[in-house]
């Protein structure tokens, strides 16, 4: 191609059908524009939709033509930033009146009008200086301001579509036209650049597709998110609250939801005790001078709650659990015969979230970790690592988590101000944790930049029933806080040395955990997590005495069971506690007290008709019977 073609040119000269497709082309690896011009050969290759980074492309132009909208029927509006996110875009906004839901049709009209206009995107550069006087000049604020923070030698890039123009580093779409299917979805409030003393901008959410189809689909997967929603479903099946008199991201635990809670921890503590864990408690609260040596003072400050001062001394609540069991560690000598030692509490503790970022039970401010921290020596820290990702898998599977991501977070070589510890430590932590992921077969995406101040770890991604990812197990390894602390266990031939330890979660913290629980069954736990796992429903008044002595008889028998004796009809009782998502009905009149029997109704299954009081009981214990390690 001669130099200054455009790129749909060459795209075309592949095959129109394909070129029609094609959202933007890699050339040598870089990403560029159908519209750009090709000043240089290379390796070419089209990416359609199907392509991640061609996705994202596509709905930032959704997000230009959403702001061009906005501007038509806004006209004191002043704009922000709108990039793509993963499965949709948003664009941030500066009006006088906030938007209303109703205000989303009217855009979207305007949308479409642009859309049928076709209008080319074409691209602009100006010099940082004319860029900022002619944002001034338009009292785009924002603007001006990301401009401000450019190098004063750089070069500014623009993309016009029609009237509209905005400051953007591309590519685009040939043209507006090439949005197919597009929706907005929410609106919400949003600090510019994050900063809760910055302004309150109206943001709007938005999604596109390029086929009308895969939209509906995504719509449909939109409802069943809601409906599986953990903060409705919480409220509906009475299992924690909020309350802001109280302190916002703070939870309430109601009695079903606290039995849940207490079955996922009982499970825990089964699992830890065959795995050779001591369960230990540890304190909520620890000097400044503990967390001045483990590092988190200086690194961690931020996310930490002010100083409470006792005694003259000041004290601070825990964020972590790892210097409470390095304590412990250290209460004695240890040789390395006692190692590994393997230490698990579920520990409260308190980190400082923004009030914008709290989200139910998924993002608090106080959460019970489920925390375990391994002291091992060097040649031990392979096989340990092992043994922890086998017991992450095995309790993702007993949640029904049946697939899930694997992250390898390392450091940023090229920044290493950010992380403690010299290289040949973090060449170390890092290699172990490669060649566990190797010996367990896992493929794992690299996160560079994305490790702890005093380790790299591994995080597991957990998809859920609708295929949505959930921050699971966590396991980091350190040899930096053994440093620190001065740690010690004294080797075969006698002499002090130093011992690795593993930080390690397996399910996260149990608010997060139980809130992703209940989207992931949509509130229908399973037996053996149900808060109620049978209630019993008598016909008539007359069945009350019967209903009582079964639901004694179940609850002897180790089932959390309730008798309904509400005044209402039997049709009333069977839809609510079907809406209450109880595994399992037994409903009781005269033919079943007479010869000791239940009709037995199953959920999903529905009617299963007569059945001896011994067989159900017998049935419903198989079925509610808590996973064990094996």
């Amino acid at each position: 191609m001669p130099k200054g073609a455009k790129v749909m040119e060459a795209a075309e000269k592949l095959g129109r059908k394909l070129a029609k497709r094609a959202i933007c082309a890699r050339i040598d690896g870089e990403l560029v524009g159908l519209a750009q011009s090709l000043d240089k050969g290379g390796e070419f290759e089209l990416l359609d939709f199907e392509a991640e980074p061609a996705r994202a492309i596509y709905r930032h132009t959704a997000a230009h033509i959403m702001a061009q909208a906005v501007t038509r029927l806004y006209p004191a509006v002043k704009l922000a930033i709108g990039p793509a996110i993963e499965d949709g875009f948003y664009y941030d906004f500066d009006v006088p009146k906030p938007f209303s839901p109703e205000d989303l049709g009217q855009i979207e009209k305007e949308m479409a009008k642009i859309i049928q206009a076709n209008y080319p995107i074409e691209s602009a550069i100006m010099d940082r200086d004319h860029a900022i006087a002619h944002f001034q000049r338009e009292k785009e604020t924002y603007k001006a301001e990301l401009v401000e923070d450019l190098p004063p030698d750089a070069k500014v890039t623009f993309f016009r579509q029609g009237e509209f123009m905005d400051l953007c580093a591309g590519p685009h779409l040939v043209s507006t036209g090439r949005v197919k299917a597009f929706k907005l979805l929410s609106l919400a409030g949003a600090y510019w650049r994050g900063d809760e003393r910055r302004p309150m901008l109206q943001r709007i959410y938005g999604t596109a597709f390029d086929k009308k189809s895969d939209l509906d689909a995504y719509l449909q997967r939109l409802e069943e998110q809601k409906r599986r929603d953990h903060r409705r479903l919480g409220r509906e099946l009475d299992l924690f609250s909020t309350h802001e008199e109280g302190g916002a991201g703070l939870v309430y635990w109601h009695p079903k939801g606290a039995m849940v809670r207490q079955l996922v921890e009982e499970f825990w503590r089964n699992v830890h005790n065959q795995n050779g864990y001591g369960l230990v408690y540890s304190p909520h609260i620890a000097k400044v001078d503990l967390w001045k040596t483990s590092g988190h003072w200086q690194w961690y400050k931020d996310d930490m709650y002010s100083p409470i001062k006792i005694d003259e001394a000041e004290y601070l609540l825990k964020p972590m659990n790892c210097p409470f069991h390095i304590l412990i560690y250290q209460t004695q000598t240890r040789s390395y015969r006692d190692l590994p030692l393997r230490y698990a509490e579920l520990g409260t503790v308190y980190r400082y979230e923004r009030s914008g970022a709290l989200h139910g039970l998924l993002r608090v401010r106080g959460f019970t970790q489920d925390d375990a921290h391994i002291f091992c020596r060097p040649e031990q820290l392979e096989d340990e690592l092992v043994r922890v990702l086998e017991l992450a898998d095995f309790m993702a599977k007993s949640f029904d988590y049946e697939s899930y991501d694997v992250i390898l977070s390392v450091r940023d070589v090229e920044d290493t101000e950010h992380y403690i510890g010299d290289d040949e430590v973090w060449e170390q932590a890092e290699g172990a944790l490669v060649n566990a992921l190797k010996r367990k077969e896992l493929d794992y995406e690299l996160g560079i930049g994305e490790a702890q101040f005093y380790g790299p770890k591994i995080d597991i991604i957990l998809r859920d029933a609708l295929g949505r990812g959930w921050q699971g197990p966590t396991i980091q390894v350190d040899f930096n806080l053994p440093e620190r602390f001065g740690l010690g266990f004294v080797g075969p031939d006698g002499s002090v040395q130093r011992p690795v330890m593993i930080h390690r979660t397996v399910l996260g913290s149990m608010e997060r955990f139980v809130g992703g629980l209940i989207e992931h069954y949509g509130g229908a736990f399973p037996p053996w997590l149900a808060p109620v796992q049978v209630v019993v429903l008598p016909i008539a008044d007359r069945h009350h005495e019967y209903a009582e002595k079964v639901g004694d008889e179940l609850r002897q028998a180790g089932l959390r069971a309730e008798v309904d004796v509400r005044n209402e009809k039997i049709g009333f009782k069977i839809r609510w506690h079907e809406m209450q998502k109880v595994p399992f009905m037994l409903i009781v009149g005269d033919r079943e007290a007479e010869t000791e029997a239940v009709s037995l109704r199953a959920r999903g299954e529905g009617d299963q008709g007569s059945v001896p009081l011994g067989k159900a009981m017998e049935d419903i214990s198989a079925a509610a019977k808590m996973p064990r390690f094996s």
